[in-house]
């Protein structure tokens, strides 16, 4: 698994006439893991991590920086707090979800930006799980060039994470998108991911369910609504 992701970065960068890849760290398990293959693929000196506070959890920063020295990769930190406030203070009041869908759209342009003066390619996070069911920001972190792990659920990131020697604290910390305190992936979701991955991998695999029905119906109506996420803009050809 390792090895055939590694190749196919290592592909995809070379066709692109690319010179290396840009990627932003939150401090879990998922960017630990696409810098880690990033790293072995292109070489820690073409490769930038980005940290993007956005009213963000301190601690976050802290694991984003031990992941980037335990690889030696450059290290950028770009707090965009104020620059959140300063659009939601000229916005029209919203609910907290529209609000909070602002930062990961800002982390995207941040990354696009360095994307686009380094020559380098946006490497995404998102794990299979979470794209299945539509958990990420559409034209937020859901806009990149590469998912190297987007075919993985996320029990197998933790068990790549494992193999890459991602540090325990980060692989064992709850998932959070950072959207607003508190908030992690698995209290907004109303399941575990070990949950979830049961339910996808048997959807996929046409195998009878197990998960009580209430989740069930949860998951089966997240992966219908999200089906527009999954893909690009719909032309009105003539």
């Amino acid at each position: 698994m390792k090895k055939r992701i590694i190749a196919w970065l290592k592909r995809q960068v070379r066709e692109a006439g690319a010179k290396g890849i840009v990627l932003g760290l939150s401090g879990g398990v998922d960017s630990a893991v696409a810098a880690s293959l990033a790293k072995e693929a292109v070489g820690k000196s073409r490769v930038l991590g980005l940290v993007l506070p956005c009213h963000s959890h301190a601690q976050d920063l802290k694991d984003a920086s031990l992941v980037a020295r335990k690889l030696g990769i450059k290290l950028k930190v770009i707090d965009l707090s104020k620059i959140y406030d300063n659009i939601t203070g000229i916005l029209p009041k919203a609910n907290s979800l529209s609000r909070a869908n602002i930062k990961p759209r800002l982390r995207m342009m941040v990354l696009y930006y360095f994307a686009n003066q380094l020559n380098y390619l946006v490497c995404g996070t998102g794990n299979k799980s979470e794209l299945m069911v539509g958990y990420f920001t559409k034209h937020g972190d859901g806009a990149t060039d590469l998912l190297p792990i987007g075919a993985l659920l996320k029990r197998q990131v933790r068990a790549l994470a494992q193999e890459l020697g991602v540090p325990e604290n980060i692989i064992a910390k709850p998932p959070t998108a950072g959207l607003w305190p508190g908030q992690t992936d698995e209290g907004e979701m109303g399941v575990t991911y070990n949950e979830l991955d049961d339910i996808l991998e048997r959807l996929l695999n046409k195998r009878k369910q197990v998960a009580p029905q209430a989740k069930l119906k949860k998951i089966t109506s997240m992966v219908k609504s999200s089906e527009h996420k999954r893909q690009g803009p719909k032309i009105c050809y003539l």
